[in-house]
């Protein structure tokens, strides 16, 4: 008998191939029969009528943060919400464990790390997570039997370097002895099913102190031994970032992450690609790694975002305009200082100055402030501005755009919620996306759900994708696009049955309806532990998600059941070749 049977769907099945008519069941969290309509004569436990609807597999994400979340969100909400069963998480260098038990501080300081560089609510961290663990497979047993999605996750560099070396491990490189006990740490999380490692050598990146983070410390060769090591482990990935992700590589960046994944021999990804017609150039320097790592034996995968995802700022607390060059000491003041420095024309003449330089390299997107748009106010002098372009308000006051957004935000102590309008929404921009998601080392990602939560709500990508795809933009036919969100990153994963609707496969299914499915509008909602905000987003037209053949959600409403599988290395994926 039959667990379920869906009837007379479309299926999509993650091939790429036409869409076709068929009856679909489901046993022990496998699809154990794809058949004409009608054709089933075996019964079902339950059964449901799903013609007119679209029935894919679930779609995989592979580039987020819910490293912390899943233990208060077992749904990841709300990416499984938008059709995602499966998450890949541990990302840019960032990781809960490994923990070193003797040195309790250790997790204090993790939290705070990833409450600055990840956006996540430290309050939440605090009251969310017990913190129990101290290896990495421990840390993954937490996990186990507790989570709605599958998920896998990366080593992060930090934590092994923290580990070993402690504080030291912020400015500080291991001695041999050390070096070998963060690798020898490495091989026992790999051991235990951690997919690879992850590291960071982003600018951007600070703990909590405003110190870079531990990996940035780290010389390529202990990026190259760790490298070494991913390469002794059935399953495992590579996953790196470097100053040049958010705008053009260095010389120096290419020949560092091709001799990763040629030392590994496993694939490496990096996040995210911005592409942006106003700057030609960007894509075929970015794609350079990928060129040069397959003629070195290796792969570079190269992660993009198929919709512009909308990212609020604020001249009141921690954002991207922090990370403008010459920003950041001006924004760290404390309120009323900041307020003053801001009111002055010759430092506002200097921050636009920077702003709009080479060296604010993707930041300069965030230049145009008389684009911005007002969001959330919190005075009575600037009623009536949420919704409104900076642009009008600033005609109607006779200021520049940047004085009158200054203006209007220390009017409410710099509280104000601002929303940048994109610059990179025209036509060119968006045909020049469309013939770079046929490179074969691009790979739709980049969410990064689970963090910057009350910044961005990149966790709908899908869903909005495939709206635009249905009957928006038109840009790909929807067998290709269904593809490019479930089979691909399962591919580059090297997840075992997954990513396909096929028999034998894991029952990992979205089922939705063409006609309506899209996201909604990112709306501030406080659900996190410590009454914590976070940006949400409504999934329209899903009917249903399978995680391993149970049904965890219904039209938008989580079911309750935990089906999910921590995804270990070498078990649940296998290695990927990069010849």
């Amino acid at each position: 008998m039959l667990d379920h049977l869906i009837r007379r769907a479309t299926v999509v099945d993650g091939t790429g191939g036409p869409a076709y008519p068929a009856d679909v069941g489901i046993r022990g969290g496998r699809i154990v029969v794809i058949a004409e309509p009608g054709t089933v004569t075996e019964e079902a436990v339950t059964s449901e009528d799903a013609d007119g609807l679209v029935l894919a597999p679930g779609f995989v994400d592979p580039h987020t943060h819910y490293d912390a979340q899943l233990f208060w969100d077992p749904y990841a909400t709300p990416s499984m919400n938008h059709g995602v069963t499966t998450v890949a998480g541990g990302n840019c260098g960032f990781t809960l464990a490994p923990l070193h038990p003797d040195r309790p501080e250790d997790a204090d300081y993790t939290r705070r790390m990833m409450s600055r560089v990840e956006g996540m609510a430290l309050a939440a961290l605090e009251e969310g997570v017990d913190w129990t663990w101290s290896t990495f497979r421990e840390y993954l047993d937490a996990l186990e039997g507790r989570i709605a999605v599958n998920a896998g996750f990366m080593v992060g560099h930090c934590a092994l370097r923290r580990h070993v070396m402690g504080a030291d491990a912020v400015g500080g490189q291991p001695t041999p002895a050390q070096l070998d006990a963060m690798l020898a740490l490495f091989h026992d999380a790999m051991d235990a099913g951690a997919w690879g490692l992850s590291t960071t050598q982003s600018s951007t990146h600070s703990d909590g102190d405003g110190e870079p983070v531990a990996s940035r410390h780290a010389r390529p060769e202990e990026l190259l031994a760790l490298s070494r090591a991913v390469g002794e482990h059935e399953g495992t990935q590579l996953e790196a970032i470097v100053a040049g992700c958010l705008d053009q590589f260095s010389d120096e960046e290419i020949d560092l992450l091709v001799d990763m994944t040629a030392a590994a021999g496993r694939p490496l990804n990096w996040n995210v690609l911005t592409i942006d017609a106003a700057v030609p150039e960007r894509v075929p320097r970015q794609l350079i790694p990928s060129e040069r790592a397959r003629a070195a034996g290796g792969r570079i995968v190269a992660l993009t975002m198929p919709i512009l995802t909308p990212m609020n700022m604020s001249l009141g607390t921690f954002c991207a305009l922090n990370l403008i060059p010459g920003w950041g000491e001006i924004l760290a003041l404390p309120v009323p200082e900041r307020i003053e420095r801001l009111r002055d024309p010759a430092t506002r003449a200097e921050m636009l100055r920077r702003a709009d330089s080479k060296e604010a390299g993707v930041f300069r997107r965030l230049a145009n402030f008389g684009r911005y748009v007002i969001g959330d106010t919190y005075s009575a002098a600037n009623e009536g501005l949420s919704g409104r372009v900076v642009n009008d308000i600033a005609a109607e006051r006779g200021q520049d755009p940047f004085h009158c957004l200054v203006e209007i935000c220390a009017a409410d102590d710099l509280r104000t919620v601002l929303w940048p309008m994109p610059t990179d929404n025209a036509p060119d921009s968006w045909a020049l996306r469309q013939r770079t998601w046929e490179h074969e080392d691009v790979m739709l990602g980049g969410s990064d759900a689970g963090a910057h939560l009350d910044r961005m709500c990149g966790a709908p990508y899908t869903t909005r994708f495939l709206g635009d795809c249905l009957r928006g933009r038109k840009l790909l036919p929807l067998p290709t696009a269904v593809r490019m969100l479930t089979d691909d990153p399962a591919r580059l994963f090297g997840l075992r049955e997954r990513g396909r609707i096929e028999e034998g496969f894991h029952a990992d299914l979205v089922l939705f309806d063409p006609e309506r499915i899209d996201a909604g509008p990112a709306t501030l909602v406080h659900d996190l532990p410590g009454d914590s905000p976070r940006l949400d987003s409504k999934a329209i037209g899903i009917v249903s998600v399978r995680v391993n053949g149970v049904e965890t959600l219904r039209d938008d409403k989580v079911t309750g059941a935990v089906p999910g599988t921590v995804l270990r290395s070498g078990r649940d994926t296998r290695t990927v070749s990069t010849a």
